[in-house]
């Protein structure tokens, strides 16, 4: 089967884009987060995200509908980090894991109520891009416009607060609403990809591609324009891989991400070595 044959497919072409959108998104935001030392709050927001998609299935809410109640939990979700860590004097890693906890506790006990883990609550769980529906794709791409549009309004002030939080509240920056701007648009990062790589693995896509740009960029718009180049560049490689061999797509996006990590790890060796020799 050639590549055109494979594009004429309805569910590669809407898993291309909307994947496409998806990982950019997250690749963006996970440089903002890593410098932020806020990794972990993808899988924090993540467990989260189990909890609430369990709600929506036991509402027998499916595909685009079940977003309507992910995002707002999530939402809700994500300030209510950022409220444990300001009112609770807690490390944002602590108030990560609280949340983290009660979000997929939540899950457990309505999966359990339920009669158990259904097909549904698994792809969720592990991601299942081909099936993404005509209406996810508009979502993607509507909620795409409006995350890159926030990340361009508040770009300055996002960078001042992840290299020096204390010296941009100094300067008369809003740290904690830009914060707050900051783990909301991760939260609704981290519901989109919940069908790209799936809820156990979202944290790889924010964390990878913004770990291998940091490599090799020599400056901040660099490093946000190379791990934006690798997400996207690893969803569509993801899906072409696992469509021709019958892999995983989530598994594969994440593995074709930690192959690029590897070698930007040893470019970045390499020119150490040369600058020194």
């Amino acid at each position: 089967m050639n590549l055109i044959e494979i594009l004429s497919y309805g569910f590669i072409q809407r898993a291309l884009l909307a994947g496409t959108l998806i990982a950019v998104l997250c690749s963006v935001l996970g440089v903002f987060l890593v410098l932020r030392r806020l990794s972990l709050i993808g899988d924090g927001l993540a467990h989260v995200t189990f909890g609430s998609t369990a709600i929506a299935l036991a509402l027998q809410l499916y595909s685009a509908a079940s977003l309507l109640v992910s995002l707002p939990v999530v939402l809700l979700a994500s300030l209510g980090i950022l409220k444990l860590t300001e009112k609770a004097r807690l490390n944002g890693d602590a108030a990560i894991g609280i949340v983290s906890a009660v979000g997929i506790s939540i899950g457990i006990m309505l999966a359990s109520v339920g009669g158990g883990y259904n097909v549904d609550l698994l792809s969720y769980l592990f991601g299942n891009i081909l099936s993404i529906s005509y209406e996810e794709v508009i979502i993607a791409a509507g909620l795409f416009c409006v995350v890159m549009v926030l990340l361009w309004l508040f770009f300055h002030d996002l960078l001042a607060i992840s290299f020096n939080e204390e010296l941009a509240r100094v300067s008369g920056v809003r740290t904690n609403l830009i914060s707050a701007v900051l783990v909301m648009l991760t939260a609704l990062s981290v519901v989109l990809a919940m069908k790209l790589v799936g809820i156990m693995l979202i944290s790889s896509l924010l964390i990878l591609p913004a770990v291998s740009a940091l490599q090799l960029a020599r400056s901040f718009r660099a490093c946000i324009v190379l791990a934006a180049l690798q997400g996207g560049c690893s969803v569509v490689a993801g899906i072409f891989v696992s469509f021709l061999t019958n892999l995983p797509t989530s598994a594969m996006i994440v593995m074709i991400n930690l192959l690029f990590f590897c070698c930007s790890c040893g470019v970045r060796r390499l020119i150490t070595i040369r600058n020194i020799g």
